[in-house]
């Protein structure tokens, strides 16, 4: 019952980072959500903003942990988790390993740039990295958002 009861937990959490995925589609930002996740509680949640912000560091990843670094008045993230539609790119998978988040749950795999196993695994290059990775929470879900996102802007 615990496992199930943990399961139906993450599909929350990540549900949770896909709708913030569809408020970036909304936006005709690419669809990629974030959500952060201390104590089973919900502390930061982000969206891609690169064109609303005219910023090319407001990627979903990073928005969320510097939310979640304000929460909790603290670099520190160490007993948190994040939840996110996509595989981290270099940018956000360094911001991640940076702020020594516990736990990464990312949907779809990102054949291009996925630095946490696809491309290449930086968590499992770095000695210190205390960071562990599940992928493919949700995929075909985080990855119908992508798909129809593309799709509607070719």
């Amino acid at each position: 019952m615990l496992c199930a009861n943990i399961l139906n937990m993450k599909n929350e959490f990540m549900c949770h980072a896909i709708d913030m995925a569809k408020k970036a589609f909304d936006k005709n930002e690419i669809p990629v959500g974030a959500v952060i996740v201390k104590d089973g509680k919900i502390i930061a949640s982000a969206y891609n903003k690169r064109e609303e912000l005219s910023n090319s560091l407001a990627h979903a990843e990073i928005l969320a942990i510097n939310d979640a670094c304000k929460v909790l008045n603290s670099w520190r993230l160490s007993e948190c988790d994040m939840y996110v539609t996509l595989e981290p790119c270099p940018m956000c998978c360094g911001a991640i390993l940076q702020a020594r988040i516990k736990n990464v749950y990312f949907g779809a795999y990102s054949k291009e740039s996925g630095c946490m196993g696809t491309v290449i695994n930086m968590p499992a290059q770095l000695k210190n990295s205390s960071t562990t990775v599940y992928g493919g929470i949700m995929e075909e879900q985080c990855s119908k958002i992508l798909t129809d996102f593309f799709n509607s802007n070719i």
